[in-house]
């Protein structure tokens, strides 16, 4: 995966935690704001409080992009199955960002709530009761428990990389470009939580994704229609990395 990649599913993300997340998200900061975090902290402490969650939520994702990228592995046998994955991982990014438009119900068929199990009600009643950075991180992991739209999306792209780690790094990237919306939420609480700037933003981010869903289909085209050209570019690039490393 390469940086170009990264930085495209950086910006969807940016433009998805500034629109969706604030609506599915929002109230879970604002909550434990309220109730774990003294008026009196000092800006400091709130945001490592704020990072510590938000780098559980990331934790969980990886996690996930891990498992997600594996999987996409043990479908991929050779180049043209690869390209086939491509253009599946395309269409259901497609059919994500349709949905996250409000065009569909392909997401919400799938979708379910884990908050709903007592055992995650009881948690987050705990972990919203405790001051420690621990407890903010705690309460992080558990919201990365629950699914939505654009966690599914790059879920999917991260099952398309093959690979645990890129998986795992697509996830990674994707939780920090929803990190902004949700550090900045306290601050600009009446700006981000304006239903009017929120849709908007939230069609931006899910014209994105289709569009990372075409661009995922057109390179799994690739792929399919001609493999020997694609492995000739991967032996080209390993040469020169060889290269570059014994040089």
């Amino acid at each position: 995966m390469h940086t170009v990649e990264l930085l495209a599913v950086f910006t969807t993300a940016l433009m998805i935690g500034f629109g969706h997340c604030i609506g599915m998200c929002g109230g879970i900061v604002i909550a434990y704001s309220t109730t774990k975090l003294d008026e009196k902290s000092t800006w400091l402490k709130q945001t490592v409080s704020h990072l510590a969650y938000s780098l559980g939520r990331i934790s969980t994702y990886a996690f996930f992009g891990a498992i997600f990228g594996l999987l996409g592995k043990s479908l991929s046998f050779s180049l043209t199955t690869k390209g086939i994955l491509f253009v599946a991982t395309g269409l259901l990014m497609i059919l994500a960002g349709y949905t996250i438009l409000g065009g569909g119900k392909f997401l919400n068929s799938a979708h379910f709530s884990i908050s709903k199990y007592s055992w995650f009600q009881r948690s987050f009643k705990i972990l919203l009761g405790g001051k420690s950075l621990g407890s903010f991180y705690m309460l992080g992991l558990l919201n990365g428990l629950i699914p939505c739209g654009p966690v599914y999306a790059f879920a999917i792209l991260a099952a398309s990389t093959t690979s645990a780690f890129y998986g795992a790094l697509v996830m990674i990237v994707f939780g920090l470009g929803t990190t902004p919306a949700l550090l900045f939420l306290g601050s600009f609480a009446k700006l981000l939580q304006n239903s009017n700037f929120r849709t908007t933003i939230t069609k931006i981010g899910a014209m994105l994704v289709i569009l990372y869903g075409v661009w995922s289909i057109v390179k799994g085209y690739k792929l399919i229609e001609n493999p020997e050209m694609m492995n000739q570019k991967i032996e080209k690039m390993q040469k020169e990395l060889v290269n570059k490393v014994t040089n």
